[in-house]
């Protein structure tokens, strides 16, 4: 059996995201249950400034009674010059899991290449899955069931949105995503909306029914009509600095605002993923009030995460 990674969500079938799923409202309940890593140690490399997935994992291993050994980039060899492979083969010789953070797509692949453990993908510029499924864990909290719920996702299409777009895909949902020109999934390069190429696994937007749960348009109030929640993320994202005042005046019809809660379902409540800038994609009386679960997403994280690194461990071979 080959070694278990977490790269896109894509490794997950509908089966195996209910039991995680599961597992985690578990972990919720009694955060200190749950004993699997004791005597092991999980490397979390972040390349990339981090809040909320250093803290959800370092707390998380922890609490699953291991050590977080917590690297930055400058910390690891690799900046002078050793190679993404001797680097997977030396950490998987004294490490249980490794997670990572990087600007990188192709370190992210190589680093699982070469790992005889399981390697967790903290974020990369394509996908960012351990957000999404602590979104999921949001949205089943409050409803109950994913399958056939719809979530309206507006402004720019992010790693966030990607994974969103997989794991979603994954539960049955129903995900529509309004972006300005520009700004869509479908002008970037690689997607197929038949194929979700990114991942290059099963689609899991194909099948009966598929063209209906996946839409993308550039109103978005035609995305959020009938949306169970409301999902958004920041205008200008790590990198693109250089861009603010282009992004801000592309996206400036794309905030969550009350209105734009009006126009969705009865009940209908934002989510984000964090950091937020209030008065840009969010407003500052969405983000506060009670109209909102953007706060259990952040703590969803640590619970996401600790049954994510239980299964993986659970599946590595000879476990």
């Amino acid at each position: 059996m080959p070694t278990p990674h977490f790269l896109t969500g894509a490794e997950l079938d509908a089966a195996a995201l209910a039991r995680l799923l599961d597992r985690a409202d578990a972990l919720k309940r009694a955060p200190l249950s749950s004993r699997a890593f004791e005597g092991r140690t999980v490397a979390l490399i972040f390349e990339r400034p981090s809040t909320r997935t250093r803290l959800a994992f370092e707390a998380g291993v922890f609490e699953l009674g291991g050590h977080p050994a917590v690297l930055r980039a400058d910390d690891l060899q690799l900046t002078r010059g050793e190679s993404v492979r001797d680097t997977a083969l030396v950490l998987s010789r004294h490490m249980a899991t490794v997670g990572l953070r990087t600007g990188s797509e192709a370190a992210l692949a190589e680093l699982a290449a070469h790992a005889t453990v399981p390697v967790v993908n903290m974020l990369s510029p394509l996908h960012h899955p351990c957000q999404a499924l602590a979104d999921l864990m949001t949205l089943r909290e409050a409803y109950g069931e994913l399958a056939g719920l719809h979530l309206a996702y507006i402004g720019d299409s992010t790693n966030v949105t990607r994974s969103l777009a997989v794991l979603a895909g994954v539960a049955g949902m129903r995900l529509s995503v309004a972006s300005p020109p520009g700004y869509s999934l479908a002008d970037q390069a690689g997607w197929k909306p038949d194929q979700q190429a990114w991942h290059g696994g099963q689609a899991p937007w194909h099948g009966p029914g598929a063209a209906d749960r996946l839409t993308l348009c550039t109103d978005p109030h035609d995305a959020v009509a009938g949306a169970h929640a409301v999902y958004t993320d920041v205008w200008v994202s790590m990198g693109d600095e250089a861009h603010a005042s282009e992004r801000r005046s592309a996206l400036a019809g794309y905030r969550i605002d009350d209105a734009m809660l009006d126009a969705a379902a009865p009940g209908a409540f934002a989510l984000h993923c964090l950091p937020a800038h209030p008065g840009e994609e969010i407003t500052a009386e969405v983000l506060y009030g009670s109209r909102q679960r953007i706060w259990d997403q952040a703590e969803n994280r640590r619970h996401a995460q600790k049954a994510l690194l239980e299964l993986m461990l659970e599946e590595m071979p000879g476990a």
